[in-house]
């Protein structure tokens, strides 16, 4: 199989921005993502939060730009737009008409270079009202929104960075100060800490000139890179770890957490394809066994979360059917993941698995937003954006057994968290939970 190739420009400015140019004249967009090495694991102590404020922060407005402009900016232009914040990271990223490129790249400078300066208390007070509310809508009050933080809570040790949520504590967001944010700012939203990828109906060398014009005068940070010491991880648990949560759910539901290789390690590629195997639609081997089969679920779900620093999380779940027997629905969630770590898939299954991943990889990479963010990603996490390129080969170089082998090293008992949600008016008594 030929696998499309993006052909891209590598390069930096003097102040250490990295820029990656693709063009791409199929249609007439272009695709702005840039990409700050910031994520929640850089926040201190009593500090948790500040990226996840910051990605908000980052849209009301700069020396040029008011409030709320920049996004009122890229809409009437016919754009797109948006932010993220993850453990590892935060990007943003902007679609627009190739003929408004330039707008996009003078917006992301202007506020990289002076966000400091329209940066005020109404701002901050604003903004920390909107992420809590974020947090009570996304974490506090959804059914099962806790899961993510308590698996991270549990995968992770209480002094390692991934130990927390990139939504923060209500605390520490309340005790943010503009001090606080002015110095977050200065120390990770410089240049030479960011990679700035455009793909598009675009040219190179116009968007070198655009680039330099506009990001050039920012002053480097001299003090990067932020050093967070040994973040290296025990390859597993080393023992089992239970949790019952009594909330406002539906149905109960059980997740499970495994500690898994970091992200780039080939290990991890497997993995993904065993999670394909596991739980990807109708012909995988527990939604066939636990939905309809048996009928102990209503939905499976099982999949990797890469991370970089000492170890990632691979995590599933099955919300149970009413009525059903929990003890039962988690012993068979865990024959599926014994017996793929004791026998190798089938020929079928391996086939079956990599055509899913296949078509997932073809569909992103279709699109301009998507090359963009895979060039910032791999650019920055790894200093080498080729993986975009080389990433589908891996997955389909995977071999039945290199699944069966990282699966006996993950699916273990003492490298698993169990945490299993009953509805708040059900008790354990009622439902019994496998001990």
């Amino acid at each position: 199989m030929r696998v499309p190739r993006i052909e891209f420009t590598d390069d930096r400015l003097a102040n250490g921005l990295r820029l990656i140019v693709a063009e791409d004249h199929l249609a007439p967009v272009a695709a702005v993502n840039i990409w700050y090495a910031v994520g929640s694991k850089h926040e201190q102590p009593g500090r948790t939060g500040f990226a996840h404020l910051f990605e908000h922060v980052m849209f009301q407005g700069s020396a040029h730009v008011s409030k709320a402009e920049h996004i009122g900016l890229i809409q009437s232009v016919g754009g797109t737009m948006n932010g993220t914040t993850w453990l590892d990271r935060t990007n943003y990223f902007e679609t627009v008409p190739s003929h408004r490129l330039e707008l996009a790249l003078w917006l992301e400078a202007d506020r990289m270079g002076t966000l400091l300066e329209a940066l005020n208390q109404e701002n901050l007070d604003n903004q920390r009202e909107v992420v809590k509310n974020e947090k009570r809508w996304s974490y506090d009050n959804r059914p099962y929104g806790s899961w993510n933080e308590r698996l991270l809570g549990g995968v992770f040790p209480p002094e390692h960075p991934y130990h927390h949520p990139t939504i923060g504590s209500m605390a520490d967001l309340d005790a943010a100060t503009i001090d606080d944010l002015q110095a977050f700012f200065r120390t990770h939203y410089a240049p030479n800490n960011a990679v700035l990828s455009v793909v598009g109906d675009v040219d190179r060398a116009q968007v070198r000139r655009w680039v330099e014009r506009y990001f050039g005068r920012i002053p480097a940070n001299p003090a990067l890179p932020v050093d967070l010491g040994d973040l290296s991880l025990p390859a597993t648990l080393g023992r089992e770890l239970r949790d019952v949560v009594m909330d406002s759910v539906p149905l109960p539901r059980i997740y499970w957490g495994f500690r898994a290789p970091v992200f780039g390690d080939a290990r991890l590629d497997a993995l993904d394809l065993a999670g394909q195997i596991l739980a990807g639609g109708k012909g995988s081997r527990l939604d066939r066994r636990l939905v309809r089969e048996e009928r102990l679920a209503q939905d499976v779900a099982m999949f990797s979360l890469g991370l970089v620093g000492g170890a990632s999380i691979t995590a599933g779940w099955a919300t149970a059917r009413p009525g059903v027997d929990l003890v039962r629905l988690e012993a068979v969630f865990w024959e599926e993941l014994s017996r793929l770590a004791t026998d190798s898939p089938s020929a079928d299954e391996l086939e079956r698995a990599k055509a899913l991943t296949e078509a997932d990889e073809l569909g992103a990479l279709q699109r301009v937003e998507e090359r963009a963010d895979r060039l910032s990603m791999y650019a920055t996490l790894f200093d080498d954006p080729d993986l975009a390129n080389r990433m589908l080969p891996r997955y389909l170089a995977v071999t039945a057994e290199q699944i069966r082998g990282v699966c006996a090293e993950v699916f273990r008992e003492d490298n698993r968290l169990v945490l299993t949600y009953l509805p708040a008016e059900q008790t354990a008594g009622d439902a019994e939970v496998a001990a």
